[in-house]
């Protein structure tokens, strides 16, 4: 018996009794399984029933300060998110500009770019790069999305200085090496013909295609095997000396960190870092201008399920309603307990699951949901989702229904400020979203405060049915003519013949 407590195994349930007593009694029995009973008539004997859960209390505003930031005499901006009595500092350096930068003919430049940062410098290999790293303790990661490029790392206080001065040396001497170009190139092209392969990834990005034809938001940041196979070493050179520069640049630094300490390791590292002389080439966001307005089927011939896309451009991250959205979103299709989920998932059992998305970004942005099912449950999958997105802006949500939404989201984005790592990420996202970097301590207050009106203005300004370009892909044998039924208008394609790289989605 353990002293302060109770007899376990005359608190344990008679099963777990029975379990419990073979195996204490025999002398060659597992730790865990000893450990396991333990654990088993501890929470047995102190558990108190419930016939409901406690109420869910009020959102507690984040302690953390606002980022201060400091300009260098070269034009990078410096932000420290201070996270006191954490002894870890993530520093991210944001390049301001990414996929939407990248040529009409050569998606997926910037991501390629990016990638190659690590690759090799002047004065390091690739395999010196990360043996520098994992000696600092740390892991430098690289990549690049819509507005932005990244270098991160993250390590202890006393290894920031010799971190930086590694970030600073891939960032502003890369090599580019021809063999090294020619590894990333074809690393990405086999990972994207797998992805392409499956239904749901297919669906997903000729849908976004099919929603803003050729409109820049209309490619893929991660390039296609054929944009990506026509990429030289000179674009992705001539990429990094057009937009990798201070005065478009920002080093956010997350943790245990004051700004007066930060300045002075910013300007060790990366104050020899050149400003041309040249302005800032602006990039030119242009508007969707689909050339597909029905649906469209993707013939895929063998797919044992069906990939549902349905996307929808929409609006950008300084936008007024963006956090009406933000809850729109989370009560359309964000989570289990979302509409679409309770739908489609539980109450039909069409898939395992649906996932809906705002991708607001610095000039505009994308909704989209995706969801994969059996290929005959295509049509019906379609009908309800377009349903549930209707039912949003019909009728405002019931008030007990927008609030557990409204805390699942809030949750989501309180768990952001636990690591420096989701900190350094959180305030790199509003840099590139040409957000202040304020709005980290005002983000719980503003999804606090939105209204049930506010999510069904939002929902009525901006997700019209004829707004959204609709994609299945799949065995097209056995849902195209009920979809045909629906939509007259449906375009079918046969999978060798689909061109992701044309706003028409088929080959010349």
């Amino acid at each position: 018996m353990i002293p302060g407590l109770p007899d376990i195994f005359s608190v344990v349930p008679a099963h777990a009794g029975t379990q419990c007593r073979s195996v204490n009694r025999t002398s060659r029995a597992p730790l865990f399984g000893i450990a396991a009973c333990i654990a088993l008539a501890t929470h047995a004997a102190f558990a108190q029933p419930f016939d409901t859960p406690p109420p869910v209390g009020a959102p507690r505003a984040p302690a953390i300060a606002a980022p201060e930031v400091r300009t260098l005499g070269n034009g990078l901006r410096v932000v420290v998110a201070q996270r006191r009595g954490v002894p870890l500092v993530t520093a991210e350096l944001v390049v301001r500009s990414g996929a939407e930068a990248d040529p009409a003919a050569l998606s997926g430049l910037a991501n390629l770019t990016a990638t190659l940062l690590a690759k090799g410098t002047a004065t390091r290999t690739a395999p010196q790069i990360a043996q520098a790293a994992e000696a600092l303790g740390g892991q430098l990661e690289t990549g690049a999305g819509w507005d932005r490029a990244f270098v991160t790392i993250t390590v202890t206080r006393p290894q920031l200085a010799a971190a930086l001065a590694l970030v600073a040396d891939v960032t502003t001497r890369p090599r580019f090496a021809p063999a090294e170009l020619e590894r990333a190139r074809r690393q990405a092209i086999d990972g994207l013909n797998v992805a392409l392969a499956q239904p749901g990834t297919l669906a997903r990005v000729a849908a976004n295609r099919a929603a803003f034809g050729t409109g820049t938001y209309g490619h893929s940041a991660s390039g296609t095997p054929a944009s990506l196979a026509r990429m030289k070493r000179a674009d992705v050179a001539a990429l990094h000396a057009a937009r990798y520069r201070p005065d478009d640049a920002t080093l956010v630094l997350a943790g245990d960190i004051a700004m007066e300490d930060a300045l002075q390791l910013a300007q060790a590292a990366f104050g020899g870092w050149k400003r041309p002389r040249d302005a800032l080439p602006p990039v030119t966001v242009t508007a969707p201008d689909p050339a597909l307005r029905g649906p469209v089927a993707i013939a895929m011939a063998g797919a044992g399920q069906a990939g549902v896309a349905l996307a929808a451009p929409s609006i950008a991250r300084a936008a007024p309603d963006y956090y009406a959205g933000v809850v729109a979103n989370t009560l359309l299709g964000n989570g289990f307990s979302s509409r679409l989920n309770q739908e489609v998932r539980i109450k039909r059992g069409l898939s395992y699951g649906v996932v809906s998305r705002l991708d607001a970004r610095r000039a505009g942005g994308v909704f989209s949901v995706a969801v994969q099912t059996k290929n005959p449950s295509a049509p019906e999958v379609v009908a309800v989702t377009l349903a549930e997105i209707a039912r949003v802006a019909d009728a405002p949500a019931p008030a007990d229904e927008l609030e557990a939404r409204k805390l699942t989201v809030i949750g989501g984005v309180s768990r952001g400020f636990e690591t420096t790592e989701s900190l350094a990420g959180m305030v790199a996202a509003l840099e590139a979203g040409g957000v202040d970097v304020a709005e980290l301590t005002r983000t719980i207050p503003r999804l606090a405060a939105v209204t049930a009106d506010e999510v069904q203005a939002f929902a009525r300004a901006h997700w019209g049915a004829g707004e959204f370009r609709i994609v299945v892909a799949g065995e097209a044998a056995q849902f195209v003519d009920a979809l045909r039924a629906a939509h007259p208008g449906i375009v079918v394609i046969p999978q060798k013949d689909v061109d992701l790289d044309r706003p028409t989605l088929v080959k010349p």
